[in-house]
């Protein structure tokens, strides 16, 4: 008589247990919102997501970019199943960072910066889909991009692919750890960098060789990032810039840098500032291209 409520304590005791690990392991399969919500900001996916005017309702799409190819259009990417993504699931979520790939299979256009999301670990996709799917449903039909001929033509993306595009992620080097690597990630592929902060062909691709040399785009000339720049700043100036706007000589950051330092930079912890200022002061020094 004694024995038997003991049995049954243990048996309760470790059902218990196997519940709480398969809850745990349940969770985990489904993302982490709230590092979600920091991986968005870091990526700065409401800005290209969002009209900049007041008003704007975040990740409803609308936001126009404008390009020697023509105007791109944001897309709705809140979970309102009419207009946004409510209706896609965390595979068709990865396709698109992954491998720039629509539901139906055709090209996304790669001004929707998947040559540098592609690097995204598969548990940073996992909790950017929790997140995304936190975020409030706005109904908000999308708008066509209005591009000139042949930019237009959505099939011919597969051949810039061949030339331009690797499906990452790609494995961190041996040589490439601690903070490095995480700068790296940083700067590389969830803030994206190098695709404003780099040089372009004829046909909208990159120049590997010149990578973060600066460019220029339709609102300006954008910066070298690399050490030919940035050796006169410090790492505190740095910081600064990147946490407030304000540059050493007292200029302040105007758009798009703006947007990205309000949106995205300076919402990084401190430990991930210091891995970006330290792999930016790792970039081989590059002249601005003329």
């Amino acid at each position: 008589m004694k024995i038997f409520p003991l049995r049954l304590r243990v048996h309760l005791q470790r059902a218990a247990a196997l519940l709480m690990l398969a809850s745990a392991v349940s969770a985990s399969a489904q993302g982490n919102a709230v590092k979600g919500q920091y991986l968005a900001n870091a990526a700065g996916c409401i800005g290209c997501h969002t009209v900049n005017k007041a008003g704007g309702i975040p990740f409803a799409g609308g936001r126009a970019l404008e390009t020697p190819f023509g105007t791109f259009y944001g897309p709705n990417i809140t979970p309102d199943k009419e207009t946004g993504i409510g209706t896609w699931s965390e595979d068709d979520f990865r396709r698109a960072i992954r491998h720039g790939e629509r539901r139906d299979g055709s090209n996304y256009f790669p001004a929707f910066p998947y040559p540098s999301f592609t690097g995204m670990s598969d548990a940073d996709i996992q909790d950017l889909w929790a997140y995304m799917r936190t975020v409030p449903p706005a109904r908000l039909a999308n708008r066509d991009h209005e591009l000139r001929f042949p930019y237009s033509l959505r099939f011919l993306v597969t051949g810039w692919k061949l030339m331009f595009f690797t499906p990452g992620p790609a494995p961190q080097t041996a040589a490439v750890t601690g903070p490095l690597a995480r700068g790296a990630y940083l700067v590389g592929v969830l803030g994206h960098c190098s695709e404003c902060h780099t040089p372009r062909n004829a046909l909208g691709g990159p120049d590997r060789k010149e990578l973060f040399a600066g460019a220029k785009i339709p609102e300006g000339k954008v910066p070298n990032l690399t050490p030919t720049r940035l050796k006169k700043w410090s790492d505190a100036d740095l910081r600064e810039y990147l946490m407030s706007g304000t540059a050493p000589n007292g200029d302040v950051a105007v758009e798009p840098m703006s947007e990205v330092i309000n949106n995205s930079t300076s919402k990084l912890t401190a430990d991930d500032l210091t891995a970006v200022i330290a792999y930016l002061r790792s970039l081989p020094p590059r002249d601005e291209p003329k």
